[in-house]
């Protein structure tokens, strides 16, 4: 197991107003690394995508907690994991699948696809009654700054 140069761990409530947070909070602990404009971006939008998962479908009716780690790696590679303790994934394939949706109505079913368009990998754990983890995982062409 490599051994991150740096990582950091949040625990929100599964609230809208939240998303805004995490996403950022995971933007300002990357910016270490030097990322482009256009690689913060993408890993807002992966994050408020994972997180607003959380909210909608974890934890329907309800609220719970949201779990955040973030880890940098030598070489400029971060890895955030978005984790909640709701309700499980049935089916992670089919729930990966574009414009599949549970929720019906004004959700696109896309947000898996927008996650995995933005990030150079996503991997989905789940556990039904025990809750889903979502691994991002991103490159980074800039370098490390201890600065």
């Amino acid at each position: 197991m490599r051994t991150p140069i740096n990582e950091m761990r949040l625990t929100i409530e599964s609230r809208s107003i939240n998303e805004a947070f995490s996403r950022v909070a995971v933007s300002a602990f990357a910016a270490q690394l030097d990322p482009t404009v256009e690689e913060i971006s993408d890993i807002k939008t992966a994050v408020s995508e994972a997180v607003t998962n959380c909210i909608v479908h974890a934890y329907e009716n309800t609220s719970g907690r949201i779990y955040i780690t973030a880890k940098i790696f030598e070489g400029g590679q971060i890895v955030v994991k978005i984790r909640d303790r709701g309700c499980g994934i049935p089916d992670i394939k089919q729930a990966m699948t574009p414009l599949y949706t549970s929720k019906g109505g004004e959700r696109s079913g896309l947000g898996f696809s927008v996650m995995e368009s933005f990030m150079d990998k996503v991997t989905v754990y789940s556990n039904l009654g025990r809750g889903t983890t979502v691994t991002l995982l991103k490159q980074i062409n800039g370098r490390y700054s201890d600065d």
